[in-house]
């Protein structure tokens, strides 16, 4: 299993670029950041700085979206990056959240969605694609590599995946729900005529290393991730939309604990004490985070594993970043490695 530290590019970027040469130094293999151009510093300009002061690192987004760039853009921007470090990039992508809403707009289609994928992979890998009817091609690409990864939970989305995407990313480290999406996504490759197991399966979620499992401990690093689990019912809300409740095409285990959602505001987005997250009950924020001393999170991720993880991305959003990072390079990566 490799590991990916994930992380907002707030300012200043020089902490960013500081924190993912800690991860690298500590057996971190990815490094990755939010893609929200409102809310936070653009991050493929401070890829190309972490990039710089790395030896090994891949670099990605956790993730962008279709919408907010044009396509030949955002591939461009991989490709010249992978041109001046040698092919240490995956693009991690999905509908968009935060980055569209907050601008006023809908996230993307899933069917727009499809197209960026494989446009985007095409020409970052200098080969020609079709952009809004136009036939292009970026000539200067030579040997170039774009994995791209896709986000997803809801079975058209699962399907999507399955049937283009290099990787899977799964935003929640729920074992339950971990393994009923893999096998989704495993089966649309299958049916696609793609080998199942050449799809990477990326779980993405914060991890909280608590000296002991004692109710105090337990109960801050909760208060301290919380968060997430507002994060993914704005995701929830848009499934529950969609296809209703109790519909049998999404698990009652994913939507059940959104009743209670009142609403949401972007400015408290990815971080710690957001006030809309408080109809989060510790119960998800225990499904869907790592939280506990090395041990719990070494059992959860060798769970995970044995699902057909391949991947696990640390949200580091708390107050006990460092120390995260640390404790992952002591205790957890050499346990899995």
């Amino acid at each position: 299993m490799d590991f990916g530290l994930v992380l907002q590019t707030d300012p200043p970027a020089s902490d960013v670029v500081e924190l993912m040469r800690r991860a690298e130094r500590n057996g971190f293999t990815h490094g990755w950041t939010f893609d929200s151009a409102v809310l936070w510093q653009e991050p493929f300009v401070i890829h190309s700085r972490i990039l710089d002061h790395t030896e090994r690192l891949t670099v990605g987004t956790m993730v962008t979206n279709p919408g907010t760039r044009t396509w030949e853009v955002t591939a461009s921007t991989f490709a010249t990056l992978n041109s001046m470090y040698g092919n240490r990039t995956v693009c991690g992508i999905g509908r968009g959240d935060s980055a569209m809403r907050v601008a006023g707009r809908p996230p993307n289609t899933l069917a727009r969605l499809g197209e960026a994928i494989t446009a985007i992979r095409d020409l970052a890998e200098g080969r020609e694609a079709v952009v809004d009817g136009t036939a292009l091609r970026i000539p200067w690409v030579e040997d170039g590599r774009l994995p791209v990864w896709m986000a997803a939970y809801g079975p058209k989305a699962l399907a999507m995946a399955g049937q283009l995407a290099d990787g899977f990313i799964l935003q929640l480290a729920d074992v339950y729900l971990t393994e009923w999406m893999v096998k989704a996504v495993r089966a649309a490759a299958e049916a696609a005529g793609r080998d199942p197991a050449s799809v990477t399966v990326c779980v993405a979620a914060p991890a909280y290393v608590t000296a002991d499992d004692s109710p105090q401990a337990l109960a801050h690093a909760r208060e301290q991730c919380r968060w997430f689990g507002g994060m993914v019912g704005n995701h929830v809300a848009d499934l529950v939309g969609r296809y209703g409740e109790h519909s049998g095409l999404v698990p009652d285990e994913l939507t059940a604990y959104i009743k209670q959602r009142q609403g949401y505001d972007y400015a408290h987005h990815g971080r710690s004490g957001n006030p809309d997250t408080a109809f989060v009950p510790d119960e998800i924020v225990d499904r869907f985070c790592l939280i506990g001393p090395p041990r719990a999170h070494v059992d959860k991720l060798k769970a995970l594993r044995d699902l057909g993880v391949d991947h696990f991305a640390v949200y580091d959003m708390h107050d006990a970043k460092e120390a995260v990072v640390d404790a992952y390079g002591e205790q957890v990566i050499p346990a899995l490695s």
